[in-house]
């Protein structure tokens, strides 16, 4: 089974994850991963540690010559502000444990209740690691994924829809939806709603707050059968869901037609089935590629909301954990809109699910292995 974990703190040495389960033979580098991690930095709205962070991904186990082993792999990025916290971050007994202490939990992050229940005094226990630092992490071994996926002919794209207020039209065709994101700052397909989104960041920058919005990803290429019906836990559409629920600030998700549907008869919800000269295929996709835990082979279409960070710059009121006396909350250094960033953090969630999906249904130890198995299903749903 592929499955990873990760572990470093914000402004620590280094943020480090070790994939389990990758086969053997996945052309991969360094620079293929640190192309996704520029893309997690980017986005108009981020904030000062963007400018500090230059991420580059270093291989330190499971490939060789450009190609995956079968064995773990070991993926280590380093902090360069850790230079700057080296004497309060420290792993060694000398740590400066009295400097920059945090006391004022902040309304919205995980910093009160994980202080509580972890009995820690200083809440930089709690939000060093429940920072959304966390996620370039995330991504490294999502683009391994990715990696995977692509060998297959699979692709995978994020755009954002909506910021704050102002809602993208999104135009009909994938690929025009997947060139103008690529170019905008934004990631967004709508130029001119890209701006109006500017304009809402800034506004909101200025008055020392922070915004959310909608993003979605779109998956094309998938064949028919990733997931199953049988129990609870294996259905991809949960399995979707938790993996892009997991990063921070998402509130909702969504596949297809999502919340929609619940307000629409039957007949304009469900996808009408018909079949040709290529086997059997939908008009519409308002399933989102999904039905019953399983792909259909139409594109997979999922959509995040994310709320706005809860770290402003005008801090809302808190109560300090060590005095009890009201003060407003502590402000850590963040951005003012980090929709763009949580829509490449969804990519590389959603690759990391679907390549297990594939793993499992291909399963092999190499590539070839995989590649043998998947052409040989792909010429049995032709014949169906």
């Amino acid at each position: 089974m592929l499955r990873f974990l990760n572990a470093g703190e914000s402004h620590g040495p280094a943020l480090t994850a070790i994939v389990e389960g990758m086969p053997a033979g996945v052309p991969v580098t360094e620079e293929y991963i640190n192309t996704q991690l520029a893309r997690r930095q980017m986005g108009y709205g981020r904030g000062g540690r963007m400018k500090i962070e230059r991420d580059q991904v270093e291989f330190t186990a499971g490939v060789r010559g450009g190609f995956t082993l079968g064995t773990p792999i070991c993926l280590v990025i380093r902090n360069r502000d850790y230079a700057n916290w080296e004497k309060t971050m420290t792993p060694s007994p000398s740590a400066d444990l009295d400097e920059r202490v945090v006391t004022r939990p902040r309304p919205g992050h995980a910093d009160l209740a994980g202080a509580i229940k972890y009995n820690h005094a200083d809440i930089r226990n709690v939000l060093e690691r429940a920072s959304a630092r966390e996620t370039a992490t995330r991504v490294a071994v999502g683009a391994l994924g990715r990696r995977l996926l692509e060998m297959f002919g699979i692709q995978i794209f994020g755009h954002v829809v909506q910021i704050g207020s102002v809602r993208a039209v999104i135009p009909p065709s994938y690929e025009e939806v997947r060139r103008l994101a690529a170019a905008s700052e934004l990631f967004c397909a709508d130029p001119e709603a890209e701006q109006a989104m500017k304009t809402e960041i800034d506004a909101s920058k200025e008055a020392g707050d922070s915004l959310g919005g909608i993003f979605e990803v779109v998956v094309t290429n998938l064949p028919v059968g990733l997931g199953s019906f049988v129990q609870w836990d294996r259905k991809l559409d949960g399995r979707l869901a938790q993996a892009v629920m997991s990063i921070q600030a998402v509130k909702g998700v969504e596949i297809g037609m999502g919340f929609r549907a619940a307000t629409l008869p039957g007949s304009q919800v469900h996808d009408e089935i018909f079949y040709g000269s290529g086997g059997f295929y939908r008009c519409t996709n308002r399933a989102g590629g999904l039905e019953g835990g399983i792909t259909n082979g139409e594109p997979l279409v999922i959509r995040a909301a994310m709320k706005p960070i809860p770290t402003l710059y005008k801090p809302l009121k808190s109560v300090d954990l060590a005095t009890k006396e009201p003060f407003a909350a502590s402000v850590e250094r963040s951005d003012t809109c980090a929709v763009p960033a949580a829509a490449v953090v969804a990519e590389a969630a959603v690759a990391f699910e679907l390549a297990r999906a594939m793993i499992e249904k291909f399963g092999g130890d190499s590539l070839a292995e995989m590649q043998r198995n998947y052409e040989a299903y792909v010429a049995y749903v032709r014949q169906v």
